[in-house]
């Protein structure tokens, strides 16, 4: 890979909001697993990464945070001596982009067009401001619906899923190899986080993991945003149906005009207990169901 790539670290952490300023980079080990084909997997702090391997060189879904770029590099190159030729975004959040400006800086970066317009801005959240990348770090390649690349011998396809975990989600499909990458679509295990500030519903997050199901082989391996990296349909599909199960519920809130505060004194069945995390607890995940429906 492009060297020139870790040199340009230290200006690009000095100049973009790294979100756990607590956190200890140096403990951050990055993991990675072949998934199936040219398509492998890294774990770290953030984003699962999904990468393609092979004769044109590497694609990389995704990048996690800044101060782990030397890292995820050598990664990269304990997999392929090929060049980075492509990022792919699967969304706007800092914890899969913000190392945009770091590898844009060599390859190409790639995302639905609402997330260059979010990477580019200042996002002004209640769970605090989100300051705008640097320049290098902007997606130059955007779409609306779809966009196909044709690389490592098969048709790495990015589809949009609107208002979904957020207004600018789009799975990865690499068609050849049977594998998706979710992005945030998918949090294995858990209650997914849905970004309602940034046009996320739950009614587009279900609807979208609905579709991608129904489109690929029963065979097809999918990468998590979150959680366990590589899962079956059948996990995807257990995830989903909590999903579907407790919005029922919060359609049962507004039908008899419960109050935010009322459902979360009713609460959800035990048997949902166990999807709670430190992100998202059984509270916030009724709270974004409540808000959700509520629209």
């Amino acid at each position: 890979m492009k060297r020139a790539i870790a040199a340009a670290l230290p200006f690009a952490v000095a100049s973009l909001s790294v979100p756990s300023a607590a956190q200890d980079w140096d403990k951050v080990e990055i993991k990675a697993t072949h998934v199936a084909g040219n398509v492998h997997v890294l774990e770290g702090a953030g984003g699962n990464i999904g990468v393609s391997v092979g004769a044109d060189g590497i694609l990389m879904v995704d990048d996690q945070f800044a101060p782990l770029a030397n890292k995820v590099m050598d990664a990269l190159d304990n997999l392929d001596s090929g060049e980075l030729e492509f990022v792919l975004n699967t969304h706007w959040h800092g914890d899969h982009t913000n190392a945009n400006p770091i590898f844009g800086e060599d390859a190409s970066i790639i995302s639905h067009q609402n997330v260059r317009k979010r990477v580019s801005t200042l996002q002004k959240l209640t769970r605090g401001d989100q300051p705008a990348l640097a320049e290098a770090g902007w997606p130059v390649i955007t779409f609306e619906q779809s966009i196909s690349i044709h690389f490592n011998g098969e048709e790495i396809r990015a589809v949009h899923f609107p208002h979904a975990h957020t207004d600018g989600d789009a799975a990865v499909f690499f068609t050849q190899s049977k594998v998706v990458h979710m992005g945030d679509l998918h949090f294995e295990g858990r209650f997914p986080f849905v970004d309602l500030e940034t046009g996320g519903t739950v009614q587009g997050a279900m609807a979208a993991i609905a579709a991608i199901l129904e489109q690929v082989p029963a065979d097809t391996k999918f990468i998590s945003g979150h959680g366990g990296p590589i899962n079956s349909a059948d996990v995807v599909r257990r995830d989903l149906a909590m999903m579907q199960a407790t919005a029922k519920i919060a359609e049962g809130w507004h039908a008899r005009h419960l109050s935010l505060a009322d459902a979360k004194a009713e609460g959800l069945p035990e048997e949902y207990a166990r999807y709670a995390w430190n992100f998202v607890s059984a509270e916030r995940w009724i709270e974004t169901l409540y808000n959700s429906y509520a629209q």
